[in-house]
C-alpha cells in the first residue's frame, strides 16, 4: 500500500473526534458500554499510564486526579449559535425556564447541578452540566429539556459540542472578511462556529469572507453538509479532498487569475484520540503508541499543506484530541524547523481568559508499541526507520529549540476543568515558505520557463496529491507565493468549458470517490426565468442575480440557490480541480403548478433571511398573535387573523408572501407564507415553528397531525376541540398544488435536507 493511500485510509479510520461534536458525531460503539448489552470495559491501561508518567505531561502530584477524571463520563456541554437571530431569547429561555426546572432535581440518586456557563467562552454562549448524555436521553425528569435540546439543535440554534472542541475556532480570531479553510472538517461543529463568526453582523446578508470545509471521507462530507445547512449561510462550500494534497485554488482578481491564499486555516487533524477516553471508552483497551507513530507523518503533511496555502500575516490553528507529543509538539517543531522562520508560534495565553491549560513541553522521548524508548534519532536501529522518523524527536540545537517557543502551545488536561484532553497550537505566517522562495537552479531556461516550473500545470489542474518532500526540492520552487499565480493565469482560457457551469472534475483528472454530484450552473443574465421573479417580488436593483445557481443543465429548474460573489468566483475558476459536494442556500422553489400564478417560484424559508433585504413587495406585517396562529394552525382563514393583516393581504394576488413581525422578539421574525383564496399558511419547518413558539413563551404540548394543529399551553386552555379550518379552507377553494407540494416538501418536513444533498445510498 502506497503512502498516500495509507494516509487516506488513516484519515478515514482514525477519527475519534467523530463524537466530539455533539449529537450527530459518531461514537456509537463507545457509548454501548454505558447503555447497551456489552460488558463494561475496564478502564485500565498500564502502558498508557507508564508512557504519560514517563513524559511528565501531568504536573507533579496531580496524576491521581488526572486518571480519576479520565474514568468519569464526560459532562454534557452545549453552545448557543452566536449569529442566528434570537440567540438572546434562547439564552433567556434556557436560564429562566429549563435551567430553573433542574434545581433541586435528583436523577439516579445523583443531584443535578444547575448548568454553568463556560468561563472562557464569550457572552455566556456555551454551557456545561454534570449530566452525561446517557442521563439526558434516558431520564423522564429531563424529557422536556432533552426535547428542547434536540429540537433547537435541528433548527441550528444550539450545538451539543464538546467543550474543548470549541477552542480552535475561537483562537483563529475570525473576522467577516476572512477567507477560511477548514482542512479536516467533518462532522462540522467547528465549521459552524466559523460560519457564525463570518456573520457577526446580522445586517450584512453577504459577508466578504467564506468558509471552504474539506474532508477526505465522502460519506462524512454529507454529515458536514447537514451541520452547515442549519445555519443557512451563502458563504460555505463543502469539498471532498485528501487534506494533505488539497489542490491550490485560484480566483479572478480584476481579470487576472491569482492563487487563493487563506486568511485563516483550521487544521484539526486525524489523531489517536487518547484525549477522548471519557467518551470513546474503546480507547482504553485499544491504546498503543503505534497509533501515534503511524499518524505523525500524515499530520505533518496536512499541517505543511495548510501552511503553504496560508496568506502572509494569516493564522493557522493546529489541533488534536490527543495528549501525545508525537502528534502534538513533534509536528509543530518539525513544521517550524522546515519553515525556516516563515512560521512562528503565536502567544495566545491571554486570548481566552478563564481557560486552564498547560504549556507545551520541550523535551520528550519516543516509545515503540512494545515499550522500547528512544531519546534521539541516532539511537534508532535501521530496522525501525520505517516506523520511527527523525521528525518525531525534539530539535537537538538548544538555541533553535528555544527560538521555537514550544511552551506557547496549549495542552488541556481533563481534570483541570472537567473536560476532554486536547492540544492546540496557533501559528502565524511571516513570509513565504522557503520552497516557494528559492530560485530554481535550472540551466538554459528563460525566466518565463523558470516561473512555470514552480507548480506544473498538471499539478494545478489535476489536483494531484502534492508531496511536501518534492516541494522542498529547489527544482520545484519559485520566487514567492504570490508569483505562483502566473503559472495558472491562462490554464482555463482554452474555451473547453461552458460559461457558468461548474461540474464535477473529469475522471481522467481526479479520481472520484463516492457519489457523483450534480453540476453547479449559474443563471445567465439573459435567462427568461428571472424577470417574472424580479417583477413579482419587486426585487431591489442591488440584488446580486449573478450569484443565483441551479443544480441542473437540462429541463425545468426546480430549485434556485444563492452563493456569495466570492464563492461564485471560487466555483467558476476551479471546476477542473475541485470536487464540490455542496454550496449555496435555497432561496426559491418551483411550484408544481406554478404557471397558474404570476410567478412560478415561491420563497424558501431556508434562505429568507438572506433574501428578505432585497424584497420590496408581497410583505405582510403581522402581529404577535397572528404569528402564534400561523405557526400553530395549518391554513387559518383570514377571519382568524387581525384586521390589519387582512387589509394587507386582501389585495395581493395568490402566491408566495413574506410574513414579518418586527417587534415580537429582539430580532425580527421573518417567515415564508402562501396567500391562498381565503387563508394564509406558513411554509416553515416543524423545528423552526417550535423554536419561534418557545421564544414567544409558549410551551408546545403536542401535535394533531390530521388537523395540522400544534397544541400549546394557550391553545389547550382556550379550547379542547381541534380546529377544522384546514379542511374548510380546502373546500373553500384553496389552491391544492402548492399545499400538496409542501405537505411533503423538505421545507416542512423536520430533519430533511432541502439543498439537493444526496445522503449516502
Amino acid at each position: 500500500m502506497g503512502r498516500r493511500s495509507r494516509g487516506r485510509r488513516l484519515q478515514q479510520q482514525q477519527r475519534p473526534e467523530d463524537a466530539e461534536d455533539g449529537a450527530e458525531g459518531g461514537g456509537k460503539r463507545g457509548e454501548a458500554g454505558w447503555e447497551g448489552g456489552y460488558p463494561e470495559i475496564v478502564k485500565e491501561n498500564k502502558l498508557f499510564e507508564h508512557y504519560y508518567q514517563e513524559l511528565k505531561i501531568v504536573p507533579e502530584g496531580e496524576w491521581g486526579q488526572f486518571m480519576d477524571a479520565l474514568r468519569e463520563p464526560l459532562p454534557a456541554t452545549l453552545r448557543i449559535t452566536g449569529y442566528k437571530s434570537h440567540a438572546k431569547e434562547i439564552l433567556h429561555c434556557l436560564k429562566n425556564k429549563y435551567f430553573k426546572e433542574l434545581e433541586d432535581l435528583e436523577v439516579d440518586g445523583q443531584k443535578v447541578e444547575v448548568p454553568q456557563p463556560l468561563s472562557w467562552y464569550p457572552e455566556e454562549l456555551a454551557w456545561h452540566t454534570n449530566l452525561s448524555r446517557k442521563i439526558l436521553r434516558k431520564s423522564p425528569h429531563l424529557e422536556k429539556f432533552h426535547q428542547f435540546l434536540v429540537s433547537e439543535t435541528e433548527s441550528g440554534n444550539i450545538s451539543r459540542q464538546e467543550a474543548v472542541s470549541m477552542i480552535p475556532p475561537l483562537l483563529l480570531n475570525v473576522r467577516p472578511h476572512h477567507k477560511i479553510l477548514d482542512m479536516c472538517a467533518a462532522p462540522g461543529s467547528k465549521t459552524t462556529q466559523l460560519i457564525e463568526m463570518l456573520h457577526a453582523d446580522m445586517n450584512v446578508p453577504f459577508p466578504e469572507g467564506f468558509v471552504i470545509a474539506n474532508d477526505v471521507d465522502n460519506k462524512r462530507c454529507y454529515l458536514l453538509v447537514h451541520q452547515a445547512k442549519r445555519l443557512s449561510s451563502p458563504c460555505i462550500m463543502v469539498v471532498n479532498h485528501d487534506a494533505s494534497s488539497i489542490p491550490r485554488l485560484q480566483i479572478d482578481v480584476d481579470g487576472r487569475k491569482e492563487i487563493l491564499f487563506y486568511d485563516r486555516i483550521l487544521c484539526d487533524v486525524p489523531c489517536s484520540g487518547d484525549g477522548t477516553m471519557r467518551k470513546n471508552i474503546d480507547v482504553w483497551k485499544k491504546w498503543t503508541t503505534l497509533n501515534s507513530l503511524q499518524l505523525h507523518g500524515l499530520q505533518l503533511r496536512i499541517a505543511t499543506r495548510g501552511a503553504e496555502q496560508l496568506a502572509e500575516g494569516g493564522r493557522m490553528v493546529y489541533s488534536t484530541c490527543s495528549l501525545n507529543p508525537i502528534e502534538d509538539e513533534a509536528v509543530i517543531a518539525s513544521l517550524l524547523e522546515k519553515s525556516e522562520g516563515a512560521l512562528e508560534l503565536a502567544d495566545v495565553s491571554n486570548e481566552l481568559p478563564g481557560l486552564k491549560w498547560m504549556p507545551g513541553i520541550t523535551q520528550w522521548k519516543v516509545m515503540t508499541k512494545d515499550g522500547q524508548w528512544f531519546t534521539d534519532w541516532d539511537a534508532v536501529p535501521h530496522s525501525r526507520h520505517t516506523q520511527i522518523r527523525p521528525t518525531m524527536f525534539p530539535p537537538k540545537d538548544p538555541e533553535k529549540l528555544q527560538a521555537m517557543h514550544l511552551e506557547r502551545c496549549l495542552r488541556i488536561l481533563p481534570h483541570h476543568q472537567n473536560t476532554g484532553g486536547f492540544f492546540v497550537a496557533v501559528l502565524v505566517k511571516k513570509s513565504s515558505m522557503p520552497w516557494n522562495k528559492r530560485q530554481p537552479k535550472l540551466q538554459g531556461k528563460s525566466a518565463e520557463t523558470r516561473e512555470s516550473t514552480q507548480l506544473s500545470p498538471a499539478d494545478l489542474t489535476e489536483g494531484k496529491p502534492t508531496d511536501p518532500s518534492k516541494l522542498e526540492s529547489p527544482s520545484f520552487t519559485g520566487t514567492g507565493d504570490t508569483e505562483i499565480a502566473h503559472a495558472t493565469e491562462d490554464l482555463e482560457n482554452n474555451g473547453s468549458k461552458k460559461d457558468g457551469v461548474c461540474g464535477p472534475p473529469p475522471s481522467k483528472k481526479m479520481k472520484l470517490f463516492g457519489f457523483k454530484e450534480d453540476p453547479f450552473v449559474f443563471i445567465p443574465e439573459d435567462d427568461p426565468l428571472f424577470p417574472p421573479i424580479e417583477k413579482f417580488y419587486a426585487l431591489d436593483p442591488s440584488f446580486p442575480r449573478m450569484n443565483l445557481l441551479t443544480r441542473t443543465t437540462e429541463g425545468k429548474k426546480r430549485q434556485l440557490y444563492m452563493v456569495s460573489k466570492e464563492l461564485r468566483n471560487v466555483l467558476l475558476n476551479n471546476s477542473e480541480k475541485m470536487k464540490v459536494i455542496n454550496t449555496g442556500i435555497k432561496v426559491w422553489c418551483r411550484n408544481n403548478s406554478g404557471e397558474e400564478f404570476d410567478c412560478a417560484f415561491r420563497l424558501a424559508q431556508e434562505g429568507i433571511y438572506t433574501l428578505y433585504p432585497f424584497i420590496n413587495s408581497r410583505i405582510i406585517t403581522v402581529s404577535m398573535e397572528d404569528v402564534k396562529i400561523l405557526l400553530t394552525q395549518e391554513n387559518p382563514f383570514f377571519r382568524k387573523l387581525s384586521s390589519e393583516t387582512y387589509s394587507q393581504a386582501k389585495d395581493l394576488a395568490k402566491g408566495s408572501i413574506v410574513l414579518k413581525n418586527p417587534d415580537a422578539l429582539q430580532c425580527p421574525i421573518v417567515l415564508c407564507g402562501w396567500r391562498g383564496k381565503a387563508s394564509i399558511r406558513t411554509f416553515v419547518p416543524k423545528n423552526e415553528r417550535l423554536h419561534y413558539l418557545r421564544m414567544m413563551g409558549l410551551e408546545v404540548l403536542g401535535e394533531k397531525k390530521k388537523e395540522g394543529v400544534i397544541l400549546t399551553n394557550e391553545s389547550a386552555a382556550s379550547t379542547g376541540q381541534p380546529d377544522n379550518d384546514v379542511t374548510e379552507g380546502q373546500r373553500a377553494g384553496e389552491p391544492n398544488s402548492p399545499d400538496a407540494e409542501e405537505a411533503n416538501s423538505p421545507d416542512v418536513t423536520a430533519g430533511c435536507d432541502p439543498a439537493g444533498v444526496h445522503p449516502p445510498r
